[in-house]
């Protein structure tokens, strides 16, 4: 049987999400011993099969090493998962996080181990939900009070303060850019420039007209029109459309957060803070964008995610039933 503790032996913490399967084997003291990456996500698992593709993936690990302690996070332990663990609600501490753990044991003897995602009862017109991010904003630290941004489909905005994550609120962008370029006018207007190289001048073009002040800002919908009437003017060549379009909804993003009431105005002034975190490739162009608005960043580790889900087992304090 697995150690009381899943900290004291090598241990498997798994990010299980809708398209993607990623499992990394750790020692006992955190160091990375070898890592799985595929495409089974949990909408590709069949029959709710989910214990069979689990012990299939991690098959050689578990071969050489027996039954390990295996952590789950992500959307695995959502509804349409494989055991809804019910969210967390904010303001949540680590301690509050350990305590909405779930385990069952495996037909191996492993042990799984399903972290709760959290949610926000504060936000209006329903309880905004995360699950996955919080182990991040954990692993970035509680310590310090902080706004903290985790680029993503779903991109999340978070508050930390007084040692609990405080409120956090979803920005759709990525959803938004991936429905622009695929499925829209956009995306006709920059048909066959899909293999063009990255623009960064497009980039931050896009990102000054999707930032100004007042009323203009405002405008949301009537800027992204902007793609195609740059065109015409013969201002956007098609190979810089979808970069223009992903700094004028991240500019966007930036703007709303400042402005919906969840974050102070305050905290976007020059000389600020705001910390990134995430590893999906997007954090560069957020810093662009939070280093446009005055904003000093703070990356957070690539390893956050890790070190989070090792903090609540830590929390959790071998109670794990």
């Amino acid at each position: 049987m697995p150690s009381a503790s899943a900290l004291n032996a090598p241990h498997v913490v798994v990010d299980w999400g809708t398209t993607s399967f990623r499992a990394v084997l750790l020692a006992a003291d955190g160091t990375q011993r070898d890592r799985i990456e595929t495409g089974d996500g949990i909408q590709f698992v069949e029959k709710h099969a989910f214990e069979d593709r689990l012990l299939a993936l991690l098959a050689p690990w578990l071969a050489a090493e027996g039954p390990l302690d295996i952590v789950l996070v992500g959307m695995v332990t959502s509804r349409n998962g494989w055991i809804e663990v019910p969210y967390v609600p904010c303001p949540c501490s680590v301690e509050d996080l350990a305590k909405g753990t779930i385990t069952r044991t495996l037909a191996n003897g492993s042990r799984t181990i399903l972290l709760a995602g959290i949610n926000d009862p504060a936000r209006a017109p329903f309880p905004d939900v995360m699950r996955g991010e919080e182990t991040q904003i954990v692993g970035f630290g509680l310590a310090d009070d902080a706004t903290l941004v985790l680029p993503g489909t779903h991109s999340k905005w978070a508050r930390v303060a007084g040692g609990r994550i405080s409120g956090f609120r979803t920005f759709v962008t990525g959803e938004f850019f991936a429905l622009l370029t695929q499925h829209s006018f956009i995306a006709r207007a920059a048909a066959g420039s899909e293999s063009a190289g990255e623009d960064m001048a497009a980039f931050e073009r896009g990102i000054a007209d999707g930032s100004p002040e007042g009323a203009e800002g405002d405008a949301m919908l009537s800027l992204v029109f902007a793609a195609r009437t740059g065109m015409l003017a013969g201002k956007l060549a098609p190979g810089e459309i979808r970069d223009y379009v992903s700094g004028l909804l991240i500019a966007q993003e930036f703007r709303q957060a400042r402005n919906c009431g969840f974050f102070a105005r305050s905290e976007f002034s020059k000389g600020n803070r705001i910390g990134i975190v995430g590893n999906d490739g997007l954090n560069r162009r957020y810093a662009i964008v939070a280093r446009h608005f005055g904003l000093d960043v703070v990356e957070g580790s690539d390893h956050a995610a890790i070190d989070g889900a090792r903090q609540i087992l830590a929390a959790a304090k071998g109670d794990l039933t």
